[in-house]
């Protein structure tokens, strides 16, 4: 049985697991960002290939590469993470060092929601001339592209869905990007100007609306609503076979599904509406990113 080793790195967090061929997370392991410096940050990234290793008893000779995912924009081919909002690596060689580090010749490294999105259209089992989206709705919002078992890259920054103007109403009417009116620090703002509160979490706003509390309503009306527009510019451009949600903001209240799905209809023609009955949240959830990191490992063995 072939393994790989999978990163999913975040300004909070790095995730590490080993990966068998057909995508199983043997171990995992978390260890805390230090996003202080590149140094420091690349230093937490061996820590966490360093302690999944010796928490799974496995060593490098067992081994066949490590699969990366980074936030923002990636350089793919030579291996160099380009530009993040939460780190500070811009322009660094992380293939390089960590070949450097381990030995091992086969490295891939990718943008952290394509690597989530690779793992979910493994699960998916989609046929490969179909169009697949992945989303995720998280403290931002973003989604992958994959046509023809390839993802769709455009020039370099295909997928910012949250960067999609959308009418919304909260605060001053008009136009304001998605993932400023939906996303998790987003559905916060939103609660505590409604609310008029000082503080309040995203898992507070939607425990009140789970428990029938009214005030919390037209907050989730709203947040759908705006992501209901977002997804119908995905449904109008791309018209996709399937559609898979992650994100903790989803994953963690999977009833925003068919709220979603209700304000999405109203915005469809018939003839795009097969798309509803083919939207579902991700069952591999947060682990997606270190899975779908470590499969991109034996694509390109």
């Amino acid at each position: 049985m072939k393994r790989a080793i999978g990163i999913d790195i975040g300004g909070t967090k790095i995730a590490a697991g080993i990966i068998t061929e057909s995508g199983e997370l043997l171990k995992g392991v978390d260890v805390k960002s230090d996003p202080s410096n590149r140094e420091n940050m690349f230093t937490r990234v061996l820590e966490a290939v360093e302690k999944v290793l010796e928490k799974s008893s496995f060593s490098l000779v067992d081994i066949e590469g490590i699969g990366v995912g980074v936030p923002g924009k990636v350089d793919c081919e030579n291996g160099i993470a380009i530009f993040q909002n939460n780190l500070p690596w811009k322009q660094f060689p992380i293939t390089a060092r960590l070949r450097e580090k381990f030995g091992l010749e086969q490295i891939s490294i990718d943008n952290d929601v394509y690597m989530a999105a690779f793992a979910e259209w493994k699960a998916a089992q989609v046929k490969r001339n179909e169009t697949f989206v992945y989303v995720t709705i998280s403290t931002g919002i973003s989604c992958s592209i994959i046509q023809n078992g390839s993802f769709f890259r455009g020039a370099g920054f295909a997928g910012e869905l949250g960067l999609i103007p959308v009418l919304s109403k909260a605060g001053k009417k008009g136009n304001k990007r998605l993932e400023k009116v939906a996303a998790g620090p987003a559905i916060e703002k939103l609660a505590e100007k409604e609310l008029q509160v000082a503080k309040i979490s995203t898992k507070e706003v939607f425990a009140g609306y789970a428990n029938g509390d009214c005030e919390y309503l037209p907050i989730i009306e709203e947040v759908t609503d705006n992501l209901a527009q977002g997804l119908y510019t995905i449904s109008c451009l791309l018209d996709p076979h399937k559609i898979v949600f992650g994100g903790s903001v989803i994953v963690n209240n999977p009833f925003l599904l068919n709220l979603i799905k209700e304000k999405l209809k109203i915005y469809q023609l018939p003839e795009q509406q097969h798309i509803l009955g083919q939207m579902s949240i991700s069952k591999l959830k947060q682990d997606n990113g270190v899975v779908g990191a470590g499969l991109r490992v034996f694509e390109s063995l």
